[in-house]
């Protein structure tokens, strides 16, 4: 089920400009570099950032989400046509042979039910060639990150072109281990409107993560840290035999 946030057409076309810095790509389009990937899966697509930095670079990619809105958001951009975007989930892909999927982002943690988590992995094992990778980054629950989810920690006023200024901010709504809700409020000072979203993330351990991609038939290669979070993330980089 896709996030509010990403289905949400009105919100689906504010992503972008009041996430403009995405530095945390870098370490992703370095993992498709050091794996020399041609082709990639990327799962949870959104609105195609990341997939049309690969497009760039002369990567051939498929796009997946399963927010039809943030897809539509994608497919309007500039270059999108070398991209392939398909409305949907991992659990349910045509047929494919790629060399790296991933998960950048929230992605493998909005993924909150086991079932379809596990569905996940099976759908991006399958699209994998031999030898190919998946990639993808979790939050450390130790670091227990969700207490700075606070209107005080969170709020700010973005100037956005054509829509004005927005005022947002996340307020954490729920905390039941390993499940996190919060809900995001955007004001729009135009005319006074306001939007919600809610969401909820899992926190899984890395020894649960692990098990999980080696009972999904993936090799762990290597636990990284997240070079825009240090310390408070890992990145999961494992491999289809």
């Amino acid at each position: 089920m896709a996030d509010e946030s990403y289905g949400d057409v009105r919100l689906a076309a504010l992503y972008d400009p009041l996430d403009p810095d995405r530095g945390d790509l870098d370490a992703y389009l370095a993992i498709a570099g050091e794996t020399g990937a041609r082709r990639v899966l990327d799962i949870g697509c959104g609105t195609g950032v990341f997939a049309l930095l690969l497009a760039d670079r002369g990567i051939e990619v498929v796009g997946v989400d399963p927010a039809l809105a943030s897809v539509e958001v994608a497919r309007a951009k500039p270059g999108a046509e070398r991209v392939r975007w398909l409305h949907g989930d991992a659990t349910a892909l045509p047929p494919l042979r790629v060399d790296l999927a991933t998960m950048t982002a929230n992605v493998a943690q909005a993924i909150v039910d086991p079932e379809v988590w596990r569905g996940t992995l099976a759908g991006a094992h399958a699209a994998l060639r031999p030898g190919g990778h998946l990639v993808f980054e979790t939050r450390d629950p130790a670091r227990r990150g969700w207490e700075e989810w606070t209107r005080e920690e969170s709020y700010r006023v973005v100037e956005l072109p054509g829509v004005g200024a927005v005022e947002t901010w996340h307020q954490l709504t729920d905390v039941r281990l390993p499940l996190v809700s919060f809900r995001t409020t955007y004001v729009f000072a135009a005319d006074g409107r306001v939007l919600t979203s809610d969401s909820t993330l899992r926190f899984r351990e890395r020894e649960e993560v692990e098990r999980d991609l080696a009972a999904g038939g993936f090799v762990v290669e290597e636990v990284r840290g997240a070079p825009d979070r240090p310390g408070r993330e890992f990145v999961f980089l494992a491999r289809r035999p």
